[in-house]
């Protein structure tokens, strides 16, 4: 019996945010998630049951630039990442990156991992972290040598004088703190998906 997998949208767009910010990709949003942070734009039940041929085909409908960059997202998606799918984008040609919140173990074979760390997190070894900040001055230490691309994102509270004030925390922390660098959601900022 084929695995199906719970898919809640596939589209071509850039990347909005951390390392990759402006690379074209394909987004492949699964559905399902083992946090519910307020912030997330991921409807969690809602989805489409795929094969992971139907995902692969319907990567290459969306992927109308040719990039060879899929992004693989959430809520969580190494709740559904196996084997089989990884090796169907692999054999198809694509590269894969996850953004990931880190309570799961990071999969072999996957070419980029975007950690965004909350609750008890297991993922060792990340590509980037991407640490969503709300504001004060949390003690971010333990993310120092995880790896060389540390981002602090100002969290979208839906409330933009808040929003302001968490940018300007966001800004003042980096600046007392040079090893992070900042990220923006620019998919928000220009108004793409």
């Amino acid at each position: 019996m084929r695995r199906m997998y719970k898919i809640n949208d596939i589209f071509y767009s850039l990347q909005g945010e951390g390392y990759w910010t402006g690379t074209p990709m394909v987004f492949v949003r699964l559905s399902g998630c083992n946090l519910q942070c307020p912030w997330c734009d991921t409807a969690h039940q809602s989805g489409t049951l795929m094969s992971a041929v139907e995902i692969v085909d319907a990567v290459n409908r969306a992927n109308t630039g040719g990039t060879t960059r899929i992004c693989l997202t959430g809520g969580e998606p190494l709740l559904q990442l196996d084997r089989p799918l990884v090796d169907a984008i692999h054999h198809a040609g694509y590269k894969i990156h996850i953004e990931t919140n880190g309570t799961l173990p990071r999969p072999e074979e996957i070419d980029w991992v975007a950690m965004s760390p909350k609750g008890n997190t297991v993922l060792e070894n990340p590509d980037e972290v991407k640490v969503i900040y709300e504001g004060g001055d949390p003690d971010l230490s333990a993310w120092a040598g995880s790896c060389g691309n540390l981002f602090l994102q100002p969290c979208d509270t839906g409330t933009p004088a808040r929003n302001r004030e968490i940018l300007t925390q966001t800004v003042d922390f980096i600046k007392r703190h040079p090893s992070w660098r900042l990220s923006l959601q620019t998919h928000k900022l220009i108004d793409i998906k």
